[in-house]
């Protein structure tokens, strides 16, 4: 069976860091035969500013109906300030295949890409869940008065008790299915219902009511301001983290930091059982695009992410697509380690440079 991956490079150094990432997983299909096949899609600024269309009619189905995955890079163009395209792209994928869980790996792969003294891969090491598809980035709300002394401004977050509790059992599945390394099977979810008390209530009622489904895993809640300031006095506490759309944008980006920055960081957009989309979070940093020294190490792991998801759709390549998640695993944590490091993680090696380490490693990985 083939498995379909419609790749969008989108701006800036999207497509520069989804070329590695592409080369590599082609590489992966020609050594373990995997059965990739890639649709490029030419979504993104280029396309908006021409014809403004974002993604052409009809997608959203034709991506549910053929495409297992997509390998997305980045949105974002000075040209186009108020991220028009981004919003029907991005966040149409999201709504549309209705893509619910997006989750991040907050792991670090190095003691010296830590800020936190002492804390380092073994203590650095989280899942963290965000509810994808409701709260705040529903758009939602308007203005009145706008541009004058007078105006009002309101944003509408959408909570439902079907939208909690699912993101809620994936997150507790994903932390007994998946023990930390050093064992650890705990979930924490966050909210802020002693401020935010409509939405922040629904949340803690259902956490309390679907925990009990989960003994085996430790359950903990957390008011969002205290997880933030936990993560970064004992990040050791955290094994799976789940939020709401907003904080969960906030906090991922703090477990960036923590783990050495947004070109390590990765994500999934799923929804279990049908289509994901992936992508590196860095956004498409404009100012060093074309300059080929962005950092693919998130693409690279996001790469992983999506081999481990399409390991679920097919049991006869699952073991084929699960080696070569480990091998990119290993080679991402190798060059930090000791290869090769881009600009922002301190060195002076270029995308390439990084690129042919990672594929190369994974070549020897998969040869011994």
């Amino acid at each position: 069976m083939a498995l379909k991956i419609a790749v969008v490079p989108g701006d800036g150094i999207g497509p520069e860091v989804l070329a590695e990432g592409c080369a590599l997983l082609r590489d992966l299909d020609r050594t373990l035969d995997l059965g990739l096949v890639f649709d490029e899609k030419d979504w993104g600024a280029e396309r908006w500013l021409k014809d403004k269309v974002g993604m052409p009619k009809g997608a959203l189905e034709q991506l549910e109906r053929e495409v297992a995955a997509v390998y997305f890079g980045a949105l974002g163009d000075p040209r186009i300030p108020d991220m028009a395209h981004g919003r029907e792209i991005l966040l149409g994928m999201r709504q549309g295949l209705d893509l619910y869980a997006n989750f991040r790996p907050c792991k670090c792969l190095h003691e010296s890409l830590s800020p936190l003294k002492g804390k380092g891969p073994r203590e650095i090491d989280m899942l963290v869940f965000r509810e994808n598809t409701e709260d705040l980035y529903v758009a939602l709300g308007g203005t009145f008065k706008q541009g004058t002394v007078d105006e009002v401004a309101q944003d509408i977050s959408i909570n439902t008790r079907k939208g909690v509790e699912r993101i809620l059992r994936h997150g507790f599945d994903t932390a007994r299915a998946r023990p930390r390394h050093d064992g650890m099977k705990k979930l924490t979810m966050t909210d802020k219902h002693n401020a935010v008390r409509f939405g922040g209530g629904l949340w803690k009622r259902t956490f309390d009511l679907v925990k009990g489904d989960y003994p085996d895993v430790v359950a903990e809640h957390l008011y969002v301001d205290v997880l933030a300031m936990e993560m970064v006095r004992k990040p050791e506490r955290f094994h799976v983290v789940v939020a709401n759309n907003l904080f969960g944008d906030i906090l991922t980006d703090l477990g960036a930091a923590l783990m050495g920055g947004l070109g390590l960081a990765a994500s999934g957009n799923i929804h279990p059982g049908k289509i994901g989309m992936f992508e590196p979070v860095h956004g498409s940093a404009p100012d060093i695009a074309g300059k080929g020294v962005a950092n693919p190490l998130a693409a690279f792991w996001t790469a992983s992410l999506l081999l481990d998801f399409l390991a679920t759709k097919d049991a006869t390549l699952a073991p084929r697509l699960l080696r070569a998640a480990r091998a990119v695993d290993a080679a991402v944590s190798a060059c930090v380690a000791a290869g090769p490091r881009t600009p922002d993680l301190g060195g002076s090696a270029r995308t390439k440079d990084v690129g042919d380490f990672v594929r190369a490693h994974v070549g020897s990985t998969l040869a011994a």
